[in-house]
């Protein structure tokens, strides 16, 4: 059986594949007169074992972004808690409680970004990209908690009520709106593609919901009189949060615990690897993420015996189909000859 291991570096305009063999007690077969270990070329890093990997640029920095969210809600919060102890409003107080929380949620994420930014070290290989996750993961849990104490705090309110001042509960919780929704706003392009972001939008967005239902509840005060309108509310709002928020909960989660991230099915990606020309059959096949934006593939490829194509032109093509149609950007490959022992009922020759 000859074994031989193939990483591919990706570049703006090209993709190089540099490969190297294993020593094995078994007969070797060649497909090339020797070893390229210059893998210093690839993106300047440098891999041993016959490793290479395939990178793609970050995305743009949200710096911008969190500095003006934090910036916002600190002051907001500062002079919603002071007006909600004045107009005894529960709505007012939760509202404040939320945007505390977003100011440590997008702490953290602008943290994490940061983090993920620094350059691989040896004892870091793959560098800090995961603290991503664990933003993601620790936004979704403060959210939650706070919501839950909201929660509670609304239920004694049901049947102990307070004075409530409805008009200024509603003057304050408009401008609570508009500092929620342009900060939600400024995240809105990383929603889709990256789960610390997010995070922090869904953060934004969610107090910009318990602002606009502050408002309503603080007018239907003023009209009707009835103070039981105002936790009534904050239950509402609290149980929309919490359905929000569960789904970034349960990603963030899957992420942490190496799950293939949403939008990837394993068996496509197995499909259209099978379908590169000179593959007959692939196991160990792992898929799990770098970050919350970055995708990482081991996968032993088996090629035919009597395949035209080189291991290297296997590695190219089979590179291109997992950035472009899974957006998986950090692929490594082994390339094997059989027959081998395959498990996890993946397909061999």
């Amino acid at each position: 059986m000859t074994t031989e291991s193939h990483h591919a570096c990706s570049h703006d305009h090209a993709d190089h594949a540099h490969d190297q063999s294993h020593g094995h007690e078994h007969t070797h077969e060649h497909d090339h007169d020797g070893h390229d270990h210059d893998h210093g070329s690839c993106d300047g890093h440098s891999h041993g074992f016959g490793f290479g990997h395939q990178h793609v640029h970050a995305p743009a920095s949200f710096g911008r972004a969190f500095a003006i969210g934090i910036a916002l809600n600190t002051v907001y919060v500062i002079a919603e808690a002071l007006w909600g102890v004045w107009a005894h409003s529960l709505s007012l107080l939760a509202d404040a409680g939320h945007n505390l929380s977003d100011i440590l949620g997008l702490g953290a994420a602008w943290l994490a970004e940061s983090l993920a930014r620094r350059a691989p070290t040896t004892r870091f290989t793959y560098g800090l990209r995961r603290s991503t996750i664990l933003a993601a993961l620790a936004n979704a849990t403060i959210l939650l908690l706070v919501t839950g104490g909201i929660i509670w705090e609304s239920v004694v309110r049901l049947f102990v009520h307070g004075p409530v001042e409805g008009m200024t509960v509603s003057w304050v919780a408009l401008v609570g709106i508009a500092v929620n929704a342009v900060t939600a706003l400024l995240f809105m392009k990383g929603v889709s593609n990256d789960l610390n972001i997010r995070g922090a939008f869904l953060h934004m967005a969610s107090d910009a919901m318990m602002s606009f239902a502050v408002v309503i509840a603080g007018l239907l005060i003023v009209w009707t009189g009835f103070q039981i309108i105002d936790p009534i509310v904050s239950l509402v709002v609290s149980a929309s949060i919490i359905m929000a928020t569960w789904s970034l909960l349960k990603g963030a989660v899957s992420l942490s615990l190496d799950g293939v991230p949403a939008g990837i099915t394993p068996e496509d990606v197995q499909n259209a690897l099978l379908a590169v020309p000179g593959v007959c059959g692939l196991h160990h096949l792992h898929i799990w993420p770098m970050s919350t934006t970055e995708t990482a593939l081991t996968v032993h490829l088996l090629r035919e015996e009597a395949a035209s194509q080189t291991p290297d032109q296997i590695i190219t093509q089979a590179s291109v189909i997992l950035r472009e149609k899974f957006g998986i950007s950090h692929p490594t490959f082994q390339i094997e000859s059989p027959p081998v022992s395959c498990d996890l009922q993946q397909a061999c020759c």
